[in-house]
């Protein structure tokens, strides 16, 4: 009797234990659904902090590349007969890059004039962060114009690099660049005949020294009017050489590069159409720029072909073909001009400029065909007409075409990477 009392009274129980045993369960259940955001919180801040340290580490590693870049530059730089100069001096002789010292702006950034504690004036080529010239460019400029000494090139003084700064220190040139006094109706009238012919004469000596007389032979790539040089005599001096290539022994085949660089209207066609170059390139070049000094406008640029619905090798070129060559110079002029210099001039600057580079002269050549009444000259053929082609035009009106007003007060300060 007393077994079965008790096991009616387990019967009782019996309900309230499924119930506490299912309220167990319940219980469990919602304490792993709690459990869930807390362990997905903390695989999130896991992961966010494993990105940031793997970052961190990546930045880290690019810091440490850029310093030693740095370091192997100046490394490069000092084996250089090159100055380095400290940057806190630069800071101090050009007022901390005042704005009242900038001197003008290119594509690379600025540049500024400046004094040393000596009172020797400097212009100083300050390479911007944001700047298209890369620290290949700068490199190349500083070890090419260190090994460079000639009275028609601008001297390097010294080189800076400190941290992102990129510095090279010019002697400064008062006159600043040949396109501020050429392509100016008021200062034009300053460039007499005797002043330009020295001019043309200065810059061809200043290429047959790169070209023929320098230990290693280099190709400027980027002549033009405002990387001519004018000191306090009105004598020139060709700068900007951060496109120029150097080639040792005598190997003076055309080279073909993947990226043409430099200024449309002085690039060869060769080179514009085609990648390649080689001196006659800077033949080319020099053609232009002298037809440029004896008419005083600019050759194939928005402006001209804005102005002139041609450009002005074309425009040279139908004027020889009509013997009309003395309608092409510069009517201030005409005053002061030799007839038979001018007419020497500009038979050479055609000669210069013509399609094909074999047909064009060297730089020794064309000196003698500036300076000798004796030698007598071959007939010119047509100059390329390539910057009216459908592409260059396309590119010169979609561009800013007030880039081609710029006038730089020190032509030290003019490289674009890339056509402009």
């Amino acid at each position: 009797m007393e077994y079965f009392h008790k096991y009616r009274r387990h019967l009782k129980d019996s309900p309230q234990t499924q119930n506490s045993t299912a309220q167990g369960i319940q219980s469990k259940s919602n304490s792993s659904s709690a459990e869930i955001p807390v362990v997905v919180s903390i695989l999130v801040v896991v992961i966010c902090c494993t990105c940031f340290y793997f970052i961190y580490c990546w930045r880290w590693r690019k810091r440490n590349a850029i310093r030693r870049a740095q370091v192997q530059s100046l490394v490069t730089l000092s084996k250089l007969d090159l100055p380095l100069m400290d940057f806190s001096t630069i800071v101090e002789a050009t007022n901390s890059f005042s704005e009242s010292n900038k001197l003008g702006e290119g594509g690379f950034g600025p540049v500024y004039k400046g004094a040393l504690s000596s009172g020797h004036e400097i212009a100083v080529k300050r390479l911007s962060a944001k700047s298209r010239q890369g620290t290949v460019e700068f490199q190349n400029e500083v070890e090419s114009i260190a090994k460079l000494q000639h009275r028609n090139l601008v001297k390097l003084l010294g080189c800076c690099v400190h941290k992102e700064e990129k510095l090279l220190i010019y002697e400064f040139v008062p006159n600043g660049s040949l396109d501020a006094f050429l392509f100016d109706s008021k200062k034009s009238s300053q460039l007499d005949w005797k002043t330009r012919h020295d001019i043309i004469l200065g810059i061809a000596r200043g290429l047959i020294y790169l070209h023929e007389d320098s230990q290693v032979k280099f190709i400027h790539r980027d002549l033009k009017a405002s990387n001519v040089l004018l000191d306090d005599r009105m004598n020139p001096k060709i700068s900007d050489f951060g496109l120029a290539k150097c080639f040792y022994g005598e190997d003076s085949n055309e080279v073909n590069t993947g990226k043409v660089v430099g200024t449309l209207g002085y690039m060869a066609p060769e080179y514009a159409l085609n990648g390649t170059f080689s001196i006659k390139s800077d033949v080319f070049s020099f053609g232009v720029l002298l037809l440029e000094i004896l008419n005083g406008q600019r050759n194939s640029s928005a402006y001209h072909l804005q102005q002139h619905d041609d450009t002005l090798l074309h425009h040279a070129w139908i004027l020889w073909t009509e013997d009309r060559a003395s309608e092409f110079i510069d009517p201030t002029l005409s005053n002061s001009c030799s007839a038979n210099e001018v007419s020497r001039c500009f038979h050479t600057g055609l000669l210069c400029v013509q399609e094909n580079p074999e047909e064009r002269p060297t730089m020794s050549t064309v000196l003698l065909m500036l300076i000798s009444d004796q030698m007598q000259l071959p007939s010119p053929t047509e100059p390329s007409n390539y910057a009216r082609s459908n592409t260059v035009l396309d590119f010169l009106r979609g561009r800013d075409t007030a880039s081609s007003h710029n006038e730089s007060l020190n032509g030290v300060t003019i490289t674009s990477i890339g056509p402009r």
